[in-house]
């Protein structure tokens, strides 16, 4: 007999945590640069598309298919008798697809660590190992009916199951991969690079929260009988308040720490709360959710800092922070906070000890695992793109896609290892404005005559148009020779070439008949322009259509607005 409620609570769950893809994609879509965004987009469509077939295949039956300890067992396709692990009045296609959104989330995780630098193919191939036999024999031992289960392990939505294999998956891949060009300078000090749009970020983040209801509530796999929706109402409350106290702490301590509130660190500190609390949404009081959504909370900008300073990880999306380690630490609080059998409530410290080696066995069983997998892809098709492919970005090496953003152009930063100026010390105080100093205003030259400054020095300036990928070379070239002031703006344009094919769109050639491209525009007083011009021509030299032009001319004046200086004075603190 099976239950109508029971059914539609779960599909409905089932169809709420599938919205989280959404949710991911447009997270890590937000916190990395415009160049990857197709990349990011496909990846997040294509995890889901690869490991729904495969979970069908493979996943489900190592899962669910027996109650051996350590494997559940192979059963392609789902065909065979799983009456005795199926929730009361759910029928097995519904359960099915609970569990294979559920396996999605998991590998979804691990493409924001691994972000901008990771061949698509090799990401398609680690996905697939993902879906097929490293989360489902980690998920049988807690779901399954495996050793886990047997001991008592409490992990009631997935904190360790789901967050924390996806956070592990991602850590390895991340440190196997290497961090993106530019992320260290010189010294070994962390650089921001920049996500391209925070209002995308934030979307995501809204998503995941509302999704996360599903995903811990639907967990229950049931919606009757008084016990159980009291539970439902008390997982509700508990995941929306360890969400919001991660996010007041988390912003509270960057405020302190770095005088301002983060902005992106406090949107992460939400989803850390989701993470840690799934473990135990069931299981503790409001107040355990709220012990949980601080301890998250402390954590995430602590953890994000000890990968990114300390261990040198590069993760763009700080998923290792977010789901890793707030995974594993939301599965030990619920041994210790748990109001039945949790240590704080009397229960001892045999329950604590469960959760704990429990979150042990499957960070190595992960670890180990996609080791193997990372470097078995090393070392054949590959793991990372080259340099050349990392700084155009991967929508258009990857994909051909020239921008996901059409007519828009962006300016991307990427600054190689150790040619980065470093930035500021966190927290330092900012640089005072200069008073205006009153000067005497030299008039500019009379039309017609030689433009020259008040030094005798004549001024001239060069403009250089050149592909968006090739700014910041370029800029490390200019100051490399004693250019200390420039103006770039992003335009749109082409030449005698009418613009060219770059790449296609749904199976169409994209005519792209005005490019995007980088203008950039120096005045020069005391540097030869020959200088300057052959600098630009050596590093914006390809040999193909779209290097780049320079125009060079006269300057008749320059005025220094602050001071009223003109000619040569008004350059002297910009070159």
């Amino acid at each position: 007999m099976y239950s109508s409620v029971n059914t539609i609570w779960v599909l409905v769950g089932a169809a709420m945590v599938f919205l989280m893809q959404a949710g991911f994609a447009m997270c890590e879509a937000g916190f990395t640069r415009a160049k990857n965004t197709g990349n990011i987009l496909m990846k997040n469509l294509m995890d889901f598309c690869i490991g729904t077939p495969v979970y069908w295949l493979l996943g489900f039956g190592l899962m669910f298919a027996g109650g051996g300890a350590l494997i559940g067992g192979l059963d392609p396709m789902v065909r065979g008798d799983y009456s005795a692990i199926l929730p009361e009045g759910v029928p097995l296609f519904a359960y099915l697809i609970f569990q294979t959104v559920f396996c999605a989330t998991s590998a979804t995780i691990v493409s924001g660590s691994m972000a901008e630098r990771t061949k698509f193919v090799s990401y398609c191939i680690y996905s697939f190992c993902i879906s097929a036999f490293i989360y489902p024999v980690s998920g049988h031992w807690i779901w399954g009916g495996g050793w886990l289960s047997d001991l008592g392990f409490h992990d009631f939505a997935g904190s360790t199951a789901v967050h924390m294999v996806g956070g592990i998956c991602a850590c390895i891949g991340a440190a196997t991969l290497g961090p993106r060009l530019g992320k260290y300078d010189k010294d070994g000090r962390p650089r921001a690079i920049l996500g391209h749009n925070l209002s995308l970020g934030a979307l995501g983040v809204f998503i995941l929260w509302f999704c996360w209801f599903g995903f811990n509530g639907a967990s229950t796999v049931s919606m009757t009988g008084d016990d159980t929706l009291v539970s439902a109402g008390l997982i509700f409350v508990n995941t929306n308040m360890s969400a919001a106290v991660a996010c007041c702490v988390t912003m509270i301590y960057t405020w302190l720490r770095y005088g301002k509130p983060d902005v992106g660190m406090t949107m992460n500190a939400a989803l850390a709360g989701l993470v840690a609390v799934t473990a135990g949404c069931d299981a503790v009081s409001i107040g355990g959710a709220t012990v949980i959504g601080i301890a998250a909370g402390l954590l995430l900008p602590i953890s994000v800092n000890f990968f990114d300073s300390v261990l040198k990880i590069d993760d763009p999306v700080g998923a290792i922070s977010v789901h890793g380690v707030c995974g594993a630490a939301g599965t030990l609080l619920t041994g210790l906070l748990a109001v039945d059998g949790g240590v704080f409530y009397g229960g001892g410290f045999q329950f604590f000890g469960v959760q704990c080696l429990g979150v042990a066995v499957t960070a190595v069983w992960t670890a180990v695992t996609i080791t193997i997998v990372f470097q078995v892809l090393k070392h054949t098709v590959g793991l990372r793109v080259s340099p050349e492919e990392e700084v155009k970005g991967l929508d258009i090496t990857e994909h051909g896609l020239p921008s996901a953003y059409g007519g828009f152009a962006f300016v991307y930063d990427d600054t190689p290892d150790g040619a980065a100026v470093p930035d500021a010390a966190p927290g330092a105080a900012p640089v005072p404005v200069q008073e205006a100093v009153p000067v005497e205003v030299v008039s500019a030259a009379p039309a017609g005559t030689a433009p020259v400054s008040s030094g005798g020095v004549k001024m001239t300036r060069v403009d250089i148009l050149c592909k968006m990928e090739r700014f910041d070379a370029l800029k490390r070239a200019m100051f490399d020779i004693g250019i200390t002031g420039m103006t770039a703006i992003n335009v749109m344009g082409c030449g005698e070439q009418r613009g060219k094919t770059e790449g296609y769109f749904r199976g169409a050639k994209v005519e792209a008949t005005m490019l995007p491209s980088i203008q950039v525009s120096i005045v020069v007083c005391r540097l030869p322009v020959r200088l300057v011009v052959e600098t630009a021509k050596k590093v914006l030299y390809t040999g193909h259509i779209g290097d780049g032009k320079i125009f060079v001319s006269d300057v008749e004046n320059v005025i220094k607005v602050r001071t009223g200086e003109e000619g040569y004075d008004a350059l002297q603190d910009a070159e």
